[in-house]
């Protein structure tokens, strides 16, 4: 059975942050065909009625069809913990990240916030994502587990630690390599499921456990491999103690072995040029957190100049993070690119939490955009869905001018409809 959903429909035939909005492709009547888990057909919805006649129809009217969004950098067992009143980075892990965290050898209670992490997650139109665990197998297990049960695209992989961090969330250079391995064996394939080599960042892993997960990456290459860097200045001065021989802060991953393809560099504020050349030269990712980087005081992510040498995904970063919407995300994305002086389009903001962040997760060829034969996760997004967005919708003189007010002022309010994989879940 072919499921046909009509709409406003946006896709993209290109990169918008570099090909600008004219990359991006808006059907007014528009029509998404779904079937068997995968788009189908994309197109005006008088062709592809006549193309489908049987198939089951979804009118969304005047709602917007779109990829749902992906959140390439987040902290699920942070879920409980977002909105804690405001420290610096380090303050901000040691009150609140790591007491939370301890609670997540209790398999129950990692299973219970899981739940609730995913349950918000697709509220607010996420439908994949790429997460840290905490140190516990118990709190993958539970992550794995409630991503399958919703038969979502996510990536995940247990937090190493092993100095620099409370005693009950510390392990050793072997405990982080035989876990690790041992949970990639049991989740990595796994349908749609992605495991990721996760050292949290430099400060709390000795080199003797980065030596140790670089070592685990040459094993599995196709794995990514998530971490931190260059997100406050308090915290480079603390790396640059830690690690005296190192050139800059990325040489700490660099010299174990942690700097590749398919590295995911959370954050990524206050690069230096070294840095910048190196990430762009290996063809590495960064992830872009602006509602975490004002909201923890961390700084401006400098857009213009990372965007065009190397791919940038966007993301909540939950529970540092102040939101799991990434309307929300996209908005402070345009504040601070604002400060930065580049006004992002809102082409620009859509793609981030869309394509852009599918290529820095390396799925592009999936997820991230409407187009036959990509897995069938997909928004509906009310465009009037509050008062003040419909006032101000209501006067605007093209797509672009009406879709902006939903990325500014939105939230889940106007998540209409989410697809995961075909299945229609909200």
């Amino acid at each position: 059975m072919v499921d046909l959903l009509l709409g406003q429909v946006l896709s993209f035939e290109g990169d918008p942050l570099r090909e600008g909005a004219a990359a991006a492709r808006h059907e007014a009547c528009g029509a998404v065909a779904v079937a068997e888990g995968r788009i189908v057909a994309v197109g005006a919805a008088a062709d592809l009625r006549a193309a489908y006649p049987a198939a089951r129809l979804h009118d969304y009217g005047q709602a917007l069809i779109s990829a749902g969004f992906i959140d390439a950098h987040v902290h699920y067992p942070q879920t409980a913990i977002i909105a804690s009143w405001g420290k610096r980075l380090i303050d901000w892990l040691e009150s609140y990240t790591f007491p939370e965290e301890m609670r997540f050898a209790d398999p129950a209670y990692a299973a219970a916030v899981a739940e609730r992490y995913f349950d918000l997650a697709l509220a607010h139109g996420t439908t994949a994502m790429c997460s840290y665990c905490t140190i516990h197998p118990e709190s993958v297990e539970a992550f794995f587990g409630a991503a399958e049960a919703r038969g979502m695209r996510a990536f995940g992989g247990k937090t190493c630690m092993d100095r620099n961090a409370p005693e009950g969330l510390r392990d050793t250079p072997a405990t982080a390599y035989d876990q690790s391995a041992a949970l990639l064996a049991r989740w990595h394939g796994r349908g749609r499921l992605s495991y990721v080599i996760t050292p949290r960042f430099s400060p709390t892993s000795s080199p003797e456990q980065l030596e140790a997960l670089g070592a685990l990456w040459a094993a599995h290459p196709d794995c990514l491999m998530q971490t931190h860097l260059s997100e406050q200045t308090d915290e480079i001065a603390w790396v640059k103690g830690l690690f005296p021989q190192a050139r800059d802060y990325l040489d700490t991953y660099e010299a174990f072995g942690l700097l590749g393809a398919n590295g995911l560099y959370g954050h990524a504020i206050h690069l230096e040029p070294r840095e910048i050349d190196r990430l762009a030269e290996v063809g590495a990712a960064v992830v872009h957190c602006p509602t975490s980087n004002t909201f923890i005081g961390s700084g401006l992510f400098d857009m213009a100049g990372v965007a065009a040498r190397m791919r940038v995904g966007l993301a909540t970063d939950t529970g540092g993070g102040s939101s799991f919407s990434m309307l929300r995300t996209m908005a402070a994305a345009y504040e601070i690119a604002q400060l930065r002086h580049m006004p992002l389009h809102p082409a620009q903001l859509w793609w981030l939490a869309t394509g852009a962040s599918a290529q820095a997760l390396g799925v592009a060829d999936k997820i991230g955009n409407l187009a036959a034969g990509m897995e069938a996760d997909l928004i509906v997004v009310d465009l009037a869905s509050t008062p003040a967005i419909a006032q101000r919708a209501a006067r605007a003189e093209g797509f672009w001018e009406a879709l902006f007010p939903t990325i500014m002022m939105g939230d889940d309010r106007a998540i209409t409809s989410v697809w995961v994989g075909g299945q229609k879940r909200r």
